[in-house]
């Protein structure tokens, strides 16, 4: 809006340099005197005008980026992963001190990242299958009590007196198994509380809800590790699953939009990835996250090294430091968040700015720049995944999903046993900062190959205004052009199918790595 009008608007009176003079409209006051009380009105004016709008759009915002917690169940979901997940990452943080302190050895580091991913990489693409075949909501009762136990375990080791190393690991073992089962049906889990339409804003914040566990997780261990010992770091964790039950249990069965069971035959996981490499959005997109999960997201191996030993700090400066870059996790996912679909151009983007920042982060010299590149590297590697997994979620049929969803654990954490020991080896023979040189390499080279497999097959995506995104999704339903002729690097919600279907053009928008 212009001055002048705003003035006129707000006055009643003529707009300033085009009605009387001010000096006789304000009764002889100076000429000065009388622009400044126009000025000072019009000030306060728009001052009341803009924070009105600000105040709206602000409220737009949140609006937007929280429109999937408008459902119920996944309100208690979110609560009580919240919850959980943050006790979770307090394991994972305490574990990989416990044997770092104890060995030494960035080896010792990897072995233990083996066990815990290990049995994703043995077990998930069939844990898929059964995932699809299961009610998922009672499945989960399991999966979480199970770990509840294994949790309850690693306390009882931590608190024994000199506890053998090999148990640790075995125990490690035990969690990657359930995990390998928990994680695909916890994230297919997802699509069933909340409308089609919300599918990927519900994606983003759960994404988001595991970057502020991942903030509040490694900030608890580092408080408690130096305050009360590790024991009570997995006694925590083990309590923290009382409330993933009990939100569990209030859920409304009747609000779930259930998915059909896939019926049981021979063939199951080789069908899921036959359907993989039919769909390119899903087989460009898991291609690079295969190598980004086998080199670039061991970040329980680097970062604890690099901080350690790359930079000098202790057990408080690199849960801090983890605690940044799960921070910068959080505004990646939720800048994400905001976005109506995804493209395969959004993976590469996000991908270029991973690697981008981990070849920052090996090179700076103190923790007190760490914590502001680790913040980048966090937000770079969320919004990455958070694509990948959004593309992932919507692109499949939802027969299909849990199959997919476990190929896409194994493609990331379960690639971790190949290359957590081999980072850890290299961290010893060759420096800490080795690794995540080594990893920003392999964030620019996925980028690379996503580019030129989406060359090759004809499609060059661009970013679409939200205006158009928004006219593109109300008019996929009508859609009738044939899937051969459709662009791949389009996703858009099919209404009230729960799926996506590809065409009508290129567009963006939307994750955790379940890890």
């Amino acid at each position: 809006m212009r001055a002048e009008n705003v003035v006129d608007a707000t006055t009643g009176g003529p707009s300033i340099g085009r009605g009387p003079n001010p000096a006789v409209d304000f009764h002889g006051r100076g000429v000065s005197e009388a622009f400044g009380h126009v000025w000072d009105e019009f000030g306060e004016r728009v001052s009341e005008h803009f924070t009105v709008i600000s105040l709206a759009a602000g409220l737009g915002f949140v609006r937007r980026t929280l429109l999937s917690l408008r459902s119920r169940n996944f309100q208690l979901f979110f609560f009580g992963q919240t919850i959980s997940q943050s006790g979770n990452w307090l394991t994972n943080i305490a574990l990989t001190l416990l044997i770092l302190h104890r060995t030494g050895s960035g080896i010792a580091v990897g072995l233990l990242v083996a066990c815990q991913y290990g049995p994703i990489l043995l077990l998930s693409a069939w844990a898929g299958v059964i995932v699809d075949r299961t009610n998922k909501r009672n499945l989960l009762f399991v999966t979480q009590a199970l770990e509840m136990c294994e949790s309850f375990a690693l306390a009882g080791l931590a608190f024994t007196h000199h506890a053998p190393l090999a148990a640790f690991y075995g125990v490690a073992v035990a969690g990657g198994a359930f995990l390998a089962f928990d994680n695909p049906v916890r994230r297919s889990f997802v699509n069933e509380m909340v409308p089609p339409a919300d599918v990927n804003n519900a994606v983003t914040v759960y994404s988001a809800m595991n970057s502020i566990a991942r903030i509040v997780g490694p900030a608890l261990a580092g408080l408690l590790i130096v305050t009360v010992g590790y024991g009570w770091c997995f006694t925590v964790d083990a309590i923290s699953y009382v409330m993933v039950l009990t939100t569990l249990a209030m859920m409304r069965s009747a609000e779930l939009r259930r998915v059909p069971v896939t019926p049981g035959g021979s063939g199951q996981v080789r069908a899921g990835l036959k359907y993989i490499a039919s769909v390119p959005d899903l087989w460009i997109t898991f291609g690079m996250l295969l190598l980004v999960g086998t080199i670039s997201y061991n970040f329980a191996v680097v970062f604890p090294i690099f901080v350690e030993k790359g930079l000098h700090g202790g057990d408080g400066t690199y849960t801090l430091v983890y605690s940044a870059f799960s921070a910068g996790g959080l505004v990646g996912a939720l800048l994400v968040a905001r976005r109506a679909s995804v493209s395969v151009r959004t993976v590469v983007f996000g991908a270029a700015c991973l690697g981008t920042a981990m070849r920052v982060l090996s090179a700076v010299p103190d923790v007190a720049l760490a914590f502001v590149v680790a913040a980048a590297v966090g937000a770079a590697s969320v919004a990455y995944m958070t694509a990948t997994t959004a593309i992932a979620q919507v692109r499949t049929e939802p027969h299909m999903t849990g199959r997919v969803l476990a190929i896409q654990t194994v493609l990331l954490v379960g690639t971790a046993p190949i290359g957590g020991p081999i980072l850890g080896a290299i961290a010893d023979a060759v420096g800490a900062r080795a690794p995540v040189v080594i990893g920003g390499v392999a964030a620019l080279a996925a980028a690379a190959f996503g580019v030129l497999a989406a060359r090759r097959l004809g499609h060059t995506p661009r970013r679409l205004s939200r205006f158009e995104g928004m006219v593109a999704s109300s008019l996929c339903e009508t859609a009738t052009q044939p899937s051969s002729l459709r662009p791949i690097s389009f996703v858009a919600l099919r209404p009230g199918s729960g799926n996506v279907v590809p065409g009508l053009g290129e567009h963006e928008a939307l994750a955790d790595n379940g890890a």
